[in-house]
């Protein structure tokens, strides 16, 4: 069953289109790439999937329900998690603190926070997550003072908080050392086995990309240009010549 589809999706800045027509399909369970030289159009996808930009022509479906014109609000409610390249935490505030800030939009009615209904169901299933990703032991130090690849792996939790259906990661792996890296790709994959989430990966790390996902998706200049499995991936000659010329 198709998750989430987007069919001849556009996005124009002025005169620039980023995006020209990408037909996207992801199926429920799938682990799949994103990949493509830098300025490819990459994390404008995944901005206009997630209703953070409007995209400016075609369309985006969430298991068959027409999310095109959804605010971010919306698409996070409908069950769609995302991070950022660059980690969205809230720096002044504990770890736990920002665990507990990241499920709020998606729980009903300002009385049930005002009345801190949930508090102690909220508290134990972010210490489960932050013990599942390998942080609890910080869940009292403040965000700003972890290591950027703890950090990295807060921002997942803080997705993980709301049980999304569909996860879009955009370069978990950027700027985060070896050994927490293989942390972070271990985590995908017993999400991915435990939990049946269905993630799309942005990742410019190749080795990555190619032992994590089972199929791959290649963007250059807006344009959807190769997509398979990653050992058809690797013999294209259009993926090949995008990233290396010729």
């Amino acid at each position: 069953m198709k998750i989430l589809e987007t069919s001849g999706l556009k996005k124009f800045f002025y005169r620039l289109q980023a995006l020209k027509g990408v037909d996207l399909h992801v199926e429920e369970g799938e682990l799949v790439g994103l990949i493509g030289p830098n300025g490819s159009g990459k994390t404008t996808l995944f901005d206009c999937i997630t209703g953070i930009l409007k995209p400016s022509g075609g369309k985006v479906y969430f298991k068959d329900k027409d999310i095109t014109n959804f605010k971010p609000d919306g698409s996070y409610k409908m069950g769609i998690g995302r991070t950022f390249q660059l980690a969205q935490l809230f720096p002044e505030m504990t770890v736990m603190e920002n665990m507990l800030l990241a499920i709020q939009e998606s729980q009903g009615s300002m009385l049930n926070r005002l009345f801190r209904i949930r508090e102690d169901d909220n508290r134990n299933k972010a210490l489960s997550l932050l013990e599942f990703l390998k942080i609890g032991h910080v869940r009292d130090e403040f965000a700003k003072n972890l290591s950027y690849g703890q950090q990295k792996l807060l921002d997942l939790g803080m997705v993980l908080m709301a049980d999304p259906e569909l996860i879009l990661l955009d370069e978990p792996l950027a700027g985060v050392n070896r050994s927490l890296a293989v942390e972070i790709v271990e985590r995908i994959r017993e999400l991915r086995k435990n939990c049946g989430c269905t993630f799309i990966i942005i990742e410019h790390d190749m080795k990555v990309v190619m032992d994590l996902c089972e199929r791959i998706v290649v963007l250059d200049y807006g344009e959807k240009i190769a997509e398979g499995t990653p050992e058809q991936i690797q013999n294209n000659e259009k993926v090949l010549s995008a990233y290396f010329g010729g």
